[in-house]
Formats: structure tokens, C-alpha cells, sequence
């Protein structure tokens, strides 16, 4: 059956994201130049089969920490950015060197968070890479780190890798690391067993353990969380160890047994109902009333000023917020059409009396449908990915 599941999942993968942790980009040493020209040529190779290649690749700071004299990754903000600003140089030069080796062309491609949760900026860079794709350029992508601040970052790659295929409406997420995949057990214990289809990803994340590596930041959980995310767009997931030779041409063998395959969603989000839940950070919190909570969650209706009863935060009209029952459980998250001051002054109101309060009207809505993603679309998925 599961043979069946992974023969179906990549009977029409052409557009693949191939995320590189950091674990397998790089050493205590620096750049593994070994590993990462054998992954290109991995890559080269299914790109001249005709299939689009994206590259998520770590590895910027770690590789720029020896130009600063540094052996692990300093606590300063302003020296690890400046050991990004060092790395990526030295790490597009090598993509580019190995690539260009084998008949092949780049493109850089560096995003921070605020390039994903401006709706313009985001369907910019998916244009950016619609191009570079129709072209035949490999897009290698990394987030920003040398002017990304705490609240401008993704967190992660495995997260960044996951936003990436959900733009490009890729067909496939890989992520490569240093173990085989998702173990039923810490992958150093003896009687570890390599899980081939994982079914149930919001059981596994609950049960995940794992540390980040001294040059990474993230470890099998973030991993997971990434692949929910994907499942959600309707992108199934290979986690896979990238120290392995010949792993890409493995893991697209509905006969291998490389690797874990996360299953895609049955009901994946629209890009854009995606976008606003893993996409945005959440800027405040709207309380809602019992009648509130029954008609976003179970009528699919909008959110009315009239079923809110508490706001809290500040956040500006266009921002994404977390909507909760009045026990402050989250029940849906959207993009409000009113700013915090405004929602404090017309909750509890009826939509006509909205113009009289404020001097204004902007929708009877506080939160369109089409904007509110219900969390029963995202699983057990109850926490999102990024909040402030």
C-alpha cells in the first residue's frame, strides 16, 4: 500500500523544492564542498530529465564563520549577519561553480519574512521564479540573514522550504538532513526503525524530539512542521539524509525505501487561504461570542463586528489575527479589514452602525470569509507556525 501511496505521489512531480540543512551543506569546518558538488550533480541530473529544480539551501552563516575567524555560530546578531553576508557569497559561488560545471545556470533568490506576508511581494517573487523557471534557471534561495531581524525571520528553512513550494506550486518537497528520515524512535537508539509513509504528520509532531545541530536551527520537528505546512498546500514531503549518494533519484523511485514520504492533504487550502495560515505572523486577537464562533467555524460565515466581544494587540487593517472563543482558544485566524483602534470601537455593533461610530465604512466585515482560515481546515495544526 504504501509502495502504491508513493508511486501515486510522484507519478506527476515535475516541479520539485529541494531544501539543504545545514547538516548537509556544511561541517565544523565549514563548506563540504564533496557533498554539496555531489548533490548538484544529483540535481543537474533531474533537471536535464525536464524537471524544475528549486534549491532551499542553509549554510550562509556557517560558511562565512571562518572569514571572522569564529568555530560555531556567535550569539551577536550583527556578527551572525555579518558571517550571512560573508557565507552567501562563498556559497552561491560554489553553486555556481558546480553548477555552471555541468551545463547548468543560477539564480539567487533572497527572501526575509516580509517578503511572504506582503501579498504584493509575494506574488512577486512567485513571478520572480515563474520567469527564472520558464528559463531554465535553478533558483537557489536562503532567507536574507544579513538584514533579517527577529520579527522579519522565517525561523528556519525547513519553514522557509515550505513557504517556497507552496509559491512555486511545486509538486514535491524534499528536505535533506543527516539521518534517514522519520524514525519511530531517537534515530540513535539501536531499535530505531525508519518510518517509510507517514500518515498521521500532526500525531508525529506532538511526539517529535530533537535538538538543532551547532549550525543549524532547526531538528526533525521543524522538519515535520514544514511538511504539515506543505501537506496542507497539497504538496506530499520526502524527508531524507542528504550524506547518502544517489538520494534524489532515490527518493523519486516509487520502488525505493529511502527516506519518509509525508502525505499530502485530501482537502489542500487555496494558495491564498495557505498564505494567511502559514504565510503571516498574527498581529493581535479577537475574542469572539459563542454565535460568532458557530458561524465562522461551522457556517463558513464572515466575521461580524457584532459577535466580537474583546480585542487585544495592536495591528492595522490588512494584518492577520487569531480569532478565539471567549476561553481564548483559537478558532480561526484572517486578515481584518478594520485596524485595532477601529474593531475596539465597533465590537458588539450591527454592520450598520459601523459608518455612524467610526466616519467611515470600509466592508461590513470585520473579516471577509474568503480571508479566514477556520482551523479545523489546518488538522491538529493549532498553533500556526509564526505568531508575535
Amino acid at each position: 500500500m504504501h509502495t502504491d501511496y508513493k508511486r501515486q505521489a510522484l507519478a506527476h512531480a515535475r516541479r520539485i523544492v529541494v531544501k539543504l540543512g545545514s547538516r548537509v551543506v556544511t561541517t565544523d569546518r565549514g563548506v563540504d564542498r564533496d557533498n554539496v558538488g555531489r548533490l548538484v550533480g544529483e540535481l543537474a541530473r533531474l533537471h536535464e530529465n525536464g524537471l524544475d529544480i528549486v534549491v532551499v539551501s542553509s549554510g550562509a552563516r556557517a560558511a562565512g564563520l571562518a572569514r571572522l575567524g569564529l568555530s560555531r555560530i556567535p550569539d551577536s546578531i550583527p556578527e551572525q549577519q555579518a558571517a550571512a553576508a560573508i557565507g552567501q557569497i562563498r556559497l552561491m559561488m560554489l553553486y555556481e561553480e558546480f553548477f555552471s560545471s555541468l551545463g547548468k545556470h543560477v539564480g539567487q533568490v533572497l527572501l526575509t519574512a516580509a517578503d511572504i506576508e506582503d501579498r504584493t511581494r509575494y506574488l512577486n517573487a512567485r513571478h520572480t521564479f515563474e520567469r527564472l523557471l520558464d528559463h531554465r534557471i535553478i533558483p537557489v534561495v536562503n532567507e536574507n540573514d544579513s538584514v533579517a531581524i527577529d520579527e522579519l525571520k522565517f525561523g528556519d528553512n525547513d519553514r522557509l522550504s515550505a513557504l517556497v513550494a507552496g509559491l512555486v506550486a511545486a509538486d514535491l518537497l524534499v528536505i535533506l538532513t543527516d539521518v534517514d528520515g522519520y524514525m519511530t524512535e531517537d534515530p540513535r537508539s539501536a531499535t530505531a526503525e525508519l518510518v517509510p509513509v507517514l500518515e498521521d504528520v500532526d500525531a508525529a509532531v506532538s511526539r517529535a524530539s530533537g535538538s538543532p545541530g551547532e549550525h543549524g536551527t532547526g531538528g526533525i520537528e521543524s522538519k515535520l512542521r514544514a511538511a504539515r505546512s506543505a501537506a496542507r498546500r497539497g504538496i506530499p514531503t520526502i524527508i531524507a539524509n542528504g550524506r547518502t549518494a544517489g538520494v534524489l533519484p532515490a527518493v523519486l523511485d516509487p520502488a525505493s525505501s529511502v527516506g519518509t514520504l509525508i502525505e499530502a492533504s485530501r482537502s489542500p487550502l487555496s494558495s491564498r487561504k495557505h498564505w494567511i495560515a502559514y504565510g503571516m505572523a498574527r498581529r493581535g486577537t479577537l475574542a469572539l461570542d459563542h454565535g460568532a464562533v458557530v458561524a465562522v467555524c461551522e457556517r463558513g460565515s464572515s466575521l461580524l463586528p457584532s459577535g466580537i466581544v474583546r480585542v487585544e494587540g495592536k495591528f492595522e487593517a490588512g494584518d492577520c489575527v487569531r480569532c478565539t472563543d471567549e476561553a481564548g482558544r483559537e478558532v480561526a485566524r484572517g486578515l481584518v479589514a478594520y485596524d485595532a483602534s477601529a474593531c475596539a470601537r465597533i465590537k458588539g455593533l450591527h454592520s450598520n452602525r459601523i459608518a455612524e461610530t467610526l466616519g467611515y465604512h470600509i466592508a461590513d466585515e470585520v473579516i471577509h470569509r474568503d480571508d479566514l482560515v477556520v482551523l479545523s481546515e489546518l488538522g491538529a495544526d493549532k498553533n500556526g507556525e509564526r505568531k508575535q
